[in-house]
């Protein structure tokens, strides 16, 4: 089997840099009778959304298997968790704490506590409840009181039993893919909607950051951003041009305003008719000062220019891929992360995810992932070489402790260092797992 080995310069950091695992709660809890419906229910009923005709009502029935999954944290060696709790799970729809779903998250946090592991909590991990989208859902800024309402209530009940909170997993794909392109729920296709939930979403970030402040004042917050650093197709200014712009409107939308309280320049650009509605007082909410910043890294992406002088991604086959058809390039991990220390008064940095899909197959109860540990060593390598430059990195979550329900692809990619038969729910370590062991393992004897 092979083997992860930890690079020097996050082995220098000791215990001040934690590795964990991540893992989301549509994407693995089930147990849809015990919470309300959300926009993922009804986008898995739909025609042609996911790939497979699969959803969630079961996924990895974590729900009933938490503290077998939690065990699994523990022989990994792990520092850390970071999970999600699902909104329409703690909030009844009359707005009031639900006592049989914080109690569940509860006893995953006493049984962190309890072995001296952190939690990383994400407060929402895009399962916005359903009848929320009714009225209006993130294209209504009542859905951003409503997000604010829920955090006060499950910060208040968990306070500094959490070890960070996280307000927002990847605004991008909430906004962009949900409402502007409409590949993942609630399905819509309006560049105006897309613009106004995003701006909605961060305004809920920024409020949520309030209340957090409020009701756990000793515990680190932030949000969790999703960047792909953005290649020109060709040397052309035109690619270039192109490859900034898609940066901007994409990625650096969501950074930009939380560090900087102001959109990037490329707002000005975009016709009236699409514009988000931006009310007074807007931007400085949305910049409250955030004590650290998650990110999520997977891939680079290319773009070239089209006629009309806008941006459009070009596939290339530069460089291996994943089962997800994204190009496996750590160097541009590195490059992402000095160019962001170097463009932004950055805070602290989490890699909340970074993993990838590979064609994992069990075979006689095995399953040898070599190129899954390829990746995190090659992604970990990156990652201590922007160390080195002087990016403040503090943690790595690999993504994801467990095959789960992945999104419009059902249970078609499978991400988890840990296989799940979703016939039997059996969970069996894979190789990736036993090498991410070893290296934390190793880590140990140098303490």
């Amino acid at each position: 089997m092979k083997k992860l080995i930890l690079p020097d310069a996050i082995q220098a950091k000791g215990d001040d840099f934690i590795f964990g695992v991540a893992t989301s709660s549509f994407q693995i809890e089930g147990a849809r009778e015990l919470r309300l419906d959300c926009i993922w229910d009804t986008f898995c009923t739909q025609q042609g959304t996911i790939s497979d005709h699969s959803n969630g009502d079961v996924a990895c029935d974590h729900h009933s298997r938490w503290e077998q999954d939690l065990q699994m944290l523990l022989e990994l060696g792990v520092d850390a968790y970071r999970f999600s709790i699902a909104w329409p799970r703690v909030i009844d729809i009359d707005g009031a704490l639900n006592e049989t779903g914080i109690r569940f998250y509860e006893h995953i946090l006493n049984f962190l506590k309890q072995h001296n592991k952190q939690a990383f909590i994400t407060l929402y991990h895009w399962d916005l409840p359903q009848h929320l989208e009714n009225g209006g859902g993130w294209l209504s800024r009542e859905t951003a009181d409503a997000f604010a309402d829920y955090v006060a209530l499950v910060v208040q009940r968990l306070g500094d039993k959490a070890d960070a909170y996280i307000t927002l997993n990847e605004p991008f794909c909430s906004g962009y893919l949900g409402y502007e392109v409409g590949v993942h729920a609630p399905g819509q296709k309006s560049p105006k909607a897309g613009r106004q939930a995003n701006h909605v979403l961060l305004l809920a970030h920024g409020l949520a950051m309030q209340k957090i402040r409020q009701y756990a004042p000793s515990v680190p917050a932030g949000i969790v951003l999703n960047i792909h650093p953005s290649y020109p197709d060709s040397a052309s200014s035109a690619d270039q041009k192109a490859a900034q712009m898609a940066s901007d409107y994409l990625f650096h939308w969501y950074l930009t305003p939380i560090l900087t309280g102001s959109y990037p320049d490329l707002l000005e650009d975009l016709p009236d008719d699409i514009q988000p509605e931006i009310a007074t007082g807007d931007m400085a909410i949305i910049s409250e000062k955030i004590d650290f910043l998650g990110l999520n890294y997977y891939t680079r992406a290319v773009y070239r220019s089209t006629n009309c002088g806008w941006f459009e991604e070009v596939e290339r086959n530069d460089y291996p891929k994943t089962e997800m058809g994204w190009e496996i390039t750590p160097h541009a991990f590195t490059d992402l992360l000095i160019g962001l220390h170097q463009r932004y008064d950055l805070p602290p940095i989490y890699i909340t995810e970074n993993g990838a899909a590979m064609d994992d197959r069990l075979e006689s109860g095995r399953v040898v992932d070599a190129q899954r540990i390829d990746y995190f060593q090659t992604h970990l390598n990156a990652l201590a070489q922007a160390m080195d430059a002087g990016v403040d990195i503090r943690g790595y979550f690999a993504w994801s402790l467990m095959d789960n329900f992945e999104w419009a692809l059902g249970y078609s990619k499978r991400f988890g260092i840990v296989y799940v038969d979703y016939d039997t729910q059996e969970r069996i370590l894979k190789d990736s797992a036993l090498a991410y062991r070893d290296m934390l393992y190793s880590r140990q004897l140098y303490r």
